[in-house]
């Protein structure tokens, strides 16, 4: 099992540029703002071949939080309970401050390892400011720059030690690579929750869970990074990613909810499936229709839930179905499920969905199946001539997954209209079984060789 190893401090310390240093990747939101990792972030890291797993906490009130600053502090206490051992980040120029002390008093009565990283070092390494941290009373500080990379393999190989109980053994051999099939067989599916401020994302994600993973809390744009939590159900792996509520444009103002809008965007375009919920007490809106129409832009699947059905009456049930009809149509493969995030209600249904539109978005279509679908199409119902050409539809072949691309060549296809490929859809899912995914038909007409530069050869 692999270690588990947190990062506390006080905000603004340099926890979130140490966790991307850590994980080699940019999962974590940095900036120059105080306060601006909330939830608890997971990532996977390594040194010297061995792998541990680090986690990126918010800043870190123990002495008598209130609001959402408590709630902030009710992850790190929970990572600090998670973890084998803790690496507590300081600022050395802004040197030991009485926050600091309130932090090294509460991971004294914790119990844990404790490893004290002296960030924003660069450049003077053995400065007599480090001094000033051995009044926290948990050791020598490790000087480490970690926008620079500077001392951070030192410290994350003390803090595996510290992990570990013991020196790090020898590095572990190389077991060889898998193929690429087999590890995308065995990736987790990345489910992405998306929606508009409020509508109960960490909410529900926590109620998957049974516990308070998320902060979650009655205000707007708490959640600001893109979350991603392992989670597994019955035999299958999930990475679960809570994203920041996109709000309109012209309601963005903090530097802070720019970066979070491009991170939410990210997470759509990198997941899987995408949740997208609504909230039944306000109907669905014009973000809602925004978010949805970049979903589909992005090619993901996609399943629609409707959070707080049980707050409204049934004309307002009534009412917003209608709604999601006609505000929402370009979803019409999407399957629409009522859901009570605060009282647990619908999961199941969710979750089968969820199930059907990967394995629709991973479906592999043999190209004789898709070639008679197509050549029985045209029987039934042949295109429209466009002047002196009719569209010759000869064969088709898949073309890609997520989403599903269906290739289609034959002659004179530029003129096949907008209808018949809708036409030709309807054949293609109701054959494969297509659900909460979007498909996508292509047109390659084939190049008449008696032709060039448009005219015809002997002309």
């Amino acid at each position: 099992m692999k270690p588990v190893i947190a990062l506390v401090g006080r905000p603004n310390v340099g926890k979130s540029t140490l966790f991307n240093r850590l994980t080699k990747t940019r999962d974590a939101i940095v900036a120059d703002f105080a306060g601006l990792t909330r939830d608890r972030h997971y990532g996977d890291a390594s040194v010297g071949g061995h792998e541990f797993i680090v986690i990126d906490t918010g800043g870190f009130e123990p002495e008598n939080p209130t609001g959402i600053v408590k709630e902030m502090a009710r992850q790190a206490e929970q990572a600090v309970a998670e973890a084998d051992a803790v690496v507590f980040v300081v600022d050395v120029r802004a040197g030991a401050s009485a926050h600091d002390h309130d932090i090294a008093r509460y991971l004294r009565t914790a119990g844990k390892r404790v490893v004290l990283a002296a960030n924003k070092a660069e450049g003077m390494p053995e400065s007599p400011l480090l001094g000033e941290f051995y009044e926290l009373g948990l050791g020598a500080p490790h000087p480490v720059s970690a926008a620079h990379g500077q001392g951070v393999v030192s410290l994350a190989e003390a803090a595996l030690e510290a992990a570990l109980g013991q020196p790090l053994p020898a590095e572990p051999d190389d077991e060889g690579e898998r193929s690429s099939e087999q590890a995308d067989a065995d990736a987790p599916i990345r489910l992405a929750v998306a929606g508009r401020p409020n509508v109960g994302k960490s909410t529900l994600i926590n109620a998957w869970l049974g516990e308070e993973r998320l902060v979650a809390f009655d205000q707007p744009g708490t959640t600001r990074d893109a979350i991603v939590v392992p989670f597994e159900r019955g035999g299958r792996r999930f990475d679960l990613i809570d994203t920041a509520g996109l709000r309109r444009r012209g309601k963005v103002f903090e530097a802070v909810e720019k970066f979070s809008v491009v991170k939410t965007l990210q997470a759509i375009a990198e997941a899987d499936v995408v949740l997208l919920l609504l909230d039944a007490t306000q109907g669905v809106t014009d973000q809602d229709a925004h978010i949805a129409g970049y979903i589909l832009e992005s090619g993901r699947a996609v399943v629609v839930a409707v959070n707080k059905w049980d707050a409204v009456d049934t004309y307002a049930k009534e009412t917003l179905q209608r709604s999601i009809e006609q505000r929402l149509p370009f979803l019409k493969f999407a399957p629409v499920l009522n859901i009570s995030a605060k009282k647990r209600q619908g999961f199941g249904p969710v979750w089968t969905a969820i199930a059907d539109a990967h394995a629709s978005a991973t479906r592999k279509m043999p190209t004789p199946v898709l070639t008679r679908l197509l050549q029985e199409a045209v029987l039934h119902q042949t295109p429209k001539r466009a002047g002196a050409f009719r569209p010759k539809l000869r064969y088709a072949h898949q073309g890609g997954m997520k989403p599903p691309v269906i290739v289609i060549h034959g002659n004179s296809l530029e003129h096949v209209t907008d209808a018949y490929k809708r036409f030709l859809e309807g054949r293609f899912r109701a054959h494969f079984k297509l659900t909460g995914t979007p498909l996508r038909i292509e047109m390659r007409s084939s190049k008449n060789p008696f032709v060039e530069n448009g005219r015809e050869k002997g002309r």
